[in-house]
């Protein structure tokens, strides 16, 4: 049984002319520069996504951009001193 399946996909005139120019440069296949396209965008979705849940975390503790730095060397210091003990 085949591990993959064909897809047809449809793109603008110059949209696909810069996807074979990437993909001829790259030495790929369009097959191959399509699965990486599709990963790339599924990290950047997951990415947008855990951000996201730490804004709204933050946003519910009262906490800005400025405070992270402390918060993280705080936090740091306190588990060193912890090892330490």
């Amino acid at each position: 049984m085949r591990s993959t399946r064909t897809l047809s996909v449809t793109l603008p005139p110059e949209m696909l002319k810069r996807a074979q120019s990437i993909a001829k440069r790259e030495s790929r296949t369009m097959s191959e520069l399509v699965r990486e396209a599709l990963r790339h965008y599924d990290r950047r979705a997951w990415w947008d996504e855990v951000n996201a849940y730490g804004r709204e975390r933050a946003d519910e503790r009262g906490l800005r951009e400025g405070d992270m730095d402390r918060l993280i060397h705080e936090s740091r210091r306190g588990s060193r001193k912890a090892v330490k003990k």
